[in-house]
Order: structure tokens, then sequence, then C-alpha cells
């Protein structure tokens, strides 16, 4: 039976994202297809698999891309589908831990792909929304009748994106503290 769940993660919480996802799996209901906000899970045996998600550095049609998702199809993962650029895989747990960063550089470079995501998002909105206020302000002068909403939006979009930012920042920043201490 197959069960669709609409959910919202932002970006920056992909951890969270995947924790869900296998708390679904340890369920009995593993993920069998994505999309925006939507999750749809079939019907498993509890605890029989392991989803992973990432953040490919180019689309999943790119010829790199491709090869990425051939490789780890090989080490016995199934390419569960895309969404954008983030891709699903799952595993069955029987075949052995599944885990597709393996060392704190991979954790990093992902979280690097990330944040070269969010912050030209961040930079756009901010820009469009400053202005959109200083036009608001100098034509309206402050009659707030014929408020412009839409760069009071931008603004709170890019204070929405830049605390996430800030978190990745902050787990990168933990990550290469680690990684001075393995060195």
């Amino acid at each position: 039976m197959k069960k669709v769940v609409h959910k919202w993660f932002w970006a920056w919480s992909f951890e969270k994202e995947e924790k869900w996802l296998n708390e679904m799996a340890a369920k009995g209901l593993v993920l069998s297809s994505v999309g925006f906000c939507k999750y749809v899970f079939e019907d498993s045996l509890p605890d029989t698999y392991s989803v992973r998600l990432e953040l490919l550095e180019n689309a999943p049609t790119h010829p790199e891309s491709e090869k990425y998702i051939r490789f780890l199809e090989e080490t016995g993962a199934e390419h569960v589908g895309n969404y954008m650029r983030w891709t699903y895989f799952r595993k069955k747990r029987a075949d052995g831990a599944f885990d597709l960063f393996s060392d704190i550089p991979s954790r990093i470079k992902h979280l690097n792909r990330i944040l070269a995501l969010l912050l030209p998002l961040t930079i756009f909105n901010t820009a469009i929304g400053i202005q959109n206020v200083i036009l608001f302000f100098a034509k309206f002068a402050g009659d707030f009748s014929n408020l412009n909403a839409i760069g009071f939006v931008n603004l709170a979009i890019s204070a929405l994106v830049t605390i996430g930012i800030i978190k990745l920042f902050a787990k990168r920043r933990k990550l290469k503290k680690e990684q001075r201490i393995f060195e």
C-alpha cells in the first residue's frame, strides 16, 4: 500500500529530513518517490532500509551526477528519486552501514554545496527587498493604503534563509574544528 505525506523541510535541515525518513522506514514505510514537499512511501518490513539524501553538485541528469548515482547503485543503494538537485537513496540495513559522507571533508563539501545554493538566494532577496522598500517609501511617502508588501516579503525570506545559513556555518565550523583535532 502506498502512503503520500506532504511535509516541508528547509534546505539547511536536511539531517532532520533524513532522520524523519529513517523513522518512517523503521515503522515499515520506506520512501519510494519524492517531489516538492511530497513523499511517497510503500509498505516494508520495519527497520529494513536506511535512507540518505544529498544535494548534488550538478543536476541529476548531468553526466557527473549520473556517474555518481550509478556508483552508489553498484554499492547496493537504490536511487529513489530526485527533487531538483536533491537526490534520495535507500539501502537495505542487512547490507551493512549506509553513509554517503564517510569522512569530515566530504561532510564539509556537502555543507558548502548547500551554502552555495542559499547564499545567492539570500543576496538576491535582500537586494530586491531593499529596492522595493526604498521605492515604496520614495513613491508613497509612508502612505500605507498603497502598501506593496513584496519588498517586506523579500526581506522576511532573506532573514529566514540567513538564519539557516548561520546554522550551516556553525555546523561547518564545528566539523572543521573536529577535523583539526584528528589531523
